[in-house]
């Protein structure tokens, strides 16, 4: 260690490696969709931060090409700006299933056409890690592959395809799920579906909202019980922009999007991603589930990390980034630190 080294006393809290977040949507008052810029890539990084999140995969959802065009070029200058917090992007869309569609706009969910997928290529690499949720519906296997080869993590998500399907779409390249039991189809038993794929094949991983709302906890029990590796259940927040703010609403594709006690729903009552952030998540999974605090820290940094080969992300080891969080024995952050630098203090 340098001779003239800074010394940061901890007083007793506890240093955990950063929280990795492969699914935000905004953040302080920033929604990637309305806001597909550089300064709205800062913000959401900056906002998300004050809850432990150290690396993060800004989220478009489901929208206009230009938009996404929009996205991936904010994504290209936030990576070479190395904005603090910002790990690349994930793509939610728009090429998914209507009969999964969710809080997405059905008016822009459509077939990936081989402009697309020549458009996401060339541009891979170019903004860090890259992400993309696709549904068997929309996708064929073939692009799935080409994707994969160029560098993507291919999640299957917002569908209904069968567990079989899913097998084939996994040896075509596809390593994740988006959000567990969420917009997917369910556990039966003939047809085991997207959610008896992920628990039962060892290839794939999968996200996991854990506020509460979207996923009941004896669901979430079973799930992780269940799970086969070296796959695994990682924690995401699906957070909006309302995260770090006091916003009562806002609007996503020209449709209003309310808060109210914990959730945010579209005039129907449909769930539109979450009102949490990531060190909530770990609470509820150490104190609701019964998960032991080591696991439920690594479900917020090793497993995301790993999820998408981010191998300097999620650990406190040599040659990793010196991304962490000082937390206090009742689990309230005390810090968060990015590449070494402190980038939020509750003091």
């Amino acid at each position: 260690m340098p001779a003239d080294a800074e010394i940061i006393r901890a007083d007793g809290h506890m240093i955990a490696p950063g929280f990795v977040d492969l699914q935000v949507n905004g953040g302080g008052g920033v929604l990637l969709n309305n806001d597909p810029s550089l300064a709205g890539i800062e913000t959401i990084c900056r906002a998300h931060a004050q809850f432990g999140t150290t690396a993060l995969l800004p989220t478009l959802i489901t929208d206009r090409p230009e938009v996404v065009k929009q996205a991936v070029a904010a994504g290209r200058e936030a990576h070479a700006a190395a904005v603090p917090g910002f790990l690349g992007l994930h793509l939610e869309g728009p090429h998914l299933a209507l009969a999964r569609k969710g809080t997405h706009d059905p008016a822009l969910i459509r077939p990936m056409e081989t402009a697309d997928c020549d458009f996401l290529v060339e541009n891979a690499g170019a903004f860090g890690v890259a992400l993309i949720t696709v549904a068997p519906e929309s996708v064929q296997r073939q692009q799935v592959a080409r994707l994969c080869e160029a560098g993507y993590t291919v999640s299957l998500g917002h569908t209904g395809t069968g567990c079989a399907s899913a097998g084939e779409y996994r040896m075509a390249g596809a390593s994740m799920a988006t959000h567990l039991f969420n917009a997917m189809s369910p556990l039966n038993h003939r047809e085991p579906g997207l959610v008896g794929a992920v628990l039962s094949d060892g290839g794939l991983s999968c996200g996991l909202i854990a506020d509460g709302y979207h996923v009941d906890p004896v669901a979430m029990g079973i799930a992780l019980r269940a799970k086969k590796g070296p796959g695994r259940i990682f924690l995401v927040t699906d957070a909006m922009s309302v995260t770090g703010t006091d916003m009562e609403s806002f609007t996503l594709n020209g449709r209003t999007i309310c808060r109210s006690e914990g959730r945010l729903t579209l005039a129907d009552g449909t769930l539109a991603g979450a009102d949490t952030d990531m060190l909530t998540c770990v609470i509820n999974c150490h104190k609701v589930l019964g998960v032991p605090l080591e696991e439920a820290l690594r479900m917020a940094s090793l497993y995301p990390a790993d999820a998408v080969n981010a191998r300097h992300k999620g650990r406190l080891e040599q040659a990793s980034d010196a991304d962490f969080v000082l937390l206090s024995e009742d689990l309230q952050l005390a810090a968060t630190y990015i590449g070494g630098a402190r980038v939020f203090s509750a003091a």
